[in-house]
């Protein structure tokens, strides 16, 4: 099993949301934290790493996801989906 990643952008987060499969990830590179976007039987995951301090958040929909995520995405950011 190969491990691939690509880098997306900010503006295709919605539609990779949509579409993520319970394999899949998004990786969300700041400067300050980094954000991993899992996709559960009936709700995404959020988990936010800040120097090794773990906080996961849960989201029943892709809008409500985005929602949360305006606050927490810093520019620039690296996006990537896995």
């Amino acid at each position: 099993m190969t491990y691939q990643e690509r880098e997306i952008s900010k503006n295709q987060l919605e539609k990779i949301l949509q579409t993520l499969d319970l394999d899949e990830g998004i990786r969300i590179e700041n400067k300050s934290n980094m954000i991993f976007l899992n996709r559960l039987a009936k709700r995404y995951c959020v988990n936010i790493s800040t120097q090794g301090k773990e906080e996961f958040f849960y989201r029943d929909n892709v809008r409500d996801v985005l929602d949360f995520l305006n606050e927490k995405i810093e520019e620039p950011s690296a996006i990537f989906s896995y």
